[in-house]
């Protein structure tokens, strides 16, 4: 299992995604609680995922990219960023390590 808190930033939202190997080995179920409403939206949308198709750009890409726009009003948004690296951990497919964006004007 895996879990990642994403801080979003000046929206002052927080998410919090648990990433769990499901039992055939090849897909991760997520449970995702956020103070906002539009990552709410997407987390409704993706309860499930392929692991191996979401570390990858190939074929259809990432379901979490696929769905990000429909569901969140921000392109600039770390969740997505979050839910995917939640994912690989959660299937072995990359060590847990912290990941950080730092701004500055």
């Amino acid at each position: 299992m895996a879990r990642v808190t994403v801080h979003s930033g000046v929206c002052g939202f927080t998410t919090h995604i648990e990433a769990m190997p499901a039992a055939d080995g090849r897909h991760v179920d997520l449970a995702i609680d956020s103070d906002c409403m539009a990552v709410l939206k997407l987390a409704a949308e993706l309860t499930q995922v392929d692991a191996f198709r979401e570390i990858s750009f190939r074929g259809e890409g990432p379901l979490t990219l696929r769905l990000a726009p429909r569901c969140l009003n921000h392109p600039a948004c770390p969740v997505p960023s979050g839910i995917i690296k939640a994912v690989e951990v959660a299937a072995g497919l990359a060590l847990p390590a912290e990941a950080r964006i730092e701004v500055e004007r």
